[in-house]
């Protein structure tokens, strides 16, 4: 497995109230934080256009609203903050044949549970409501689900892995799964597993990119079994 060693930048601490703390782990920590609690509010989205019914419009919204807070503003932290490169926190191809191959094959292993999953009553109560003709599925599933892997696996757990070594993938499933509260227990439950593997792929390739790859095709073959839609029409 790559190692992720922290330079002098990442080790550099400071002091508050008696406590000695990394500043870029600790900002990025906060930051999350913040980025998650103006998600969960939909702070970005005019209150007018909220219905909480999943329909695809609002479904776009909060994938630009994503866009802005799971990728930009932690760009703008890594770029004017840390004056880092973005491929320190994944943003690059890195070891493409084995993230390819392992996006592929969990695809293929995925496909008959996700199958299976969408046929639930509690899977299409959820999903249905959003599916849509697939090129609009796609750029709202693309911009939610790429923003997502970078803020969690980029952003979040490769700057903790340069101070704490790999339980930052353990770290960064919690407000992974706190995204994942309002959708149905099976799939909450197995977020901790999805989560973990994820995080396992970012770390084996340097990349976020071929985990939002595999993500985006997970969710989008879910909406469209459970919606029975997401065709061209």
């Amino acid at each position: 497995m790559p190692s992720y060693p922290a330079d002098e930048r990442d080790r550099r601490t400071f002091r508050f109230a008696g406590l000695e703390l990394p500043i870029r782990s600790t900002i990025v920590v906060v930051a999350v934080i913040l980025i998650v609690i103006f998600d969960f509010q939909r702070t970005l989205i005019p209150h007018e256009l909220l219905h909480y019914d999943r329909n695809p419009v609002e479904q776009r919204l909060q994938s630009l609203s994503r866009v802005v807070l799971f990728f930009c503003v932690p760009m703008l932290i890594v770029l004017v903050g840390f004056r880092d490169r973005p491929g320190r926190y994944g943003l690059q191809l890195g070891d493409w044949r084995w993230g390819l191959g392992l996006a592929v094959a969990g695809g293929v292993v995925m496909t008959p549970v996700v199958l299976i999953l969408s046929g639930s009553p509690d899977f299409k109560a959820y999903y249905a409501p959003s599916a849509e003709p697939l090129p609009g599925l796609l750029t709202t599933n693309v911009f939610d689900l790429v923003s997502t892997e970078f803020v969690y696996r980029g952003f979040l757990m490769l700057a903790l892995a340069r101070i704490f070594g790999p339980i930052a993938l353990v770290v960064a499933l919690f407000p992974f799964t706190f995204t994942h509260l309002t959708k149905p227990e099976a799939e909450l439950l197995s977020t901790f597993a999805g989560g973990a593997i994820y995080g396992w792929l970012t770390w084996r390739t340097r990349s976020v990119l071929w985990g939002a790859l595999a993500h985006v095709y997970i969710v989008t073959l879910l909406i469209v079994a459970a919606g029975g839609s997401g065709l061209p029409r």
